[in-house]
């Protein structure tokens, strides 16, 4: 089981989730993708998901240039959906998991 159980429910839910998490992994973890969106222009976004009060929303497509195409599509292969599908799920899921990974609003050191 990974960090972000719970997070959604259904099996197209606990797929979307082991991506999410299986991005986090690759990337650095929490800090790797906090400094990645940072660096990307998206500081403000993802300190609304570190910090208390409501998440602002990336889009599938700022996934997409964030994460790029390849990777999207290859965590979408893995559980057999489509890479825009995943990326829009990524998009959804993405905020609350940085957010329940951060509780008390700190980044944790990779």
């Amino acid at each position: 089981m990974g960090l972000l159980d719970g997070l959604v429910g259904g099996a197209a839910g606990a797929e979307t989730v082991s991506v999410v998490d299986r991005l986090i992994e690759k990337h650095g973890g929490v800090q790797g993708i906090v400094s990645q969106l940072q660096q990307n222009g998206l500081g403000e976004t993802v300190k609304s998901w570190v910090g208390s009060g409501p998440n602002v929303p990336i889009s599938a497509s700022q996934v997409h240039q964030l994460f790029g195409a390849d990777t999207i599509k290859s965590l979408a292969a893995k559980i057999g959906m489509d890479p825009d599908v995943a990326a829009q799920h990524i998009s959804q899921l993405l905020p609350q998991a940085i957010d329940k990974l951060t509780p008390s609003g700190v980044v944790p050191k990779a």
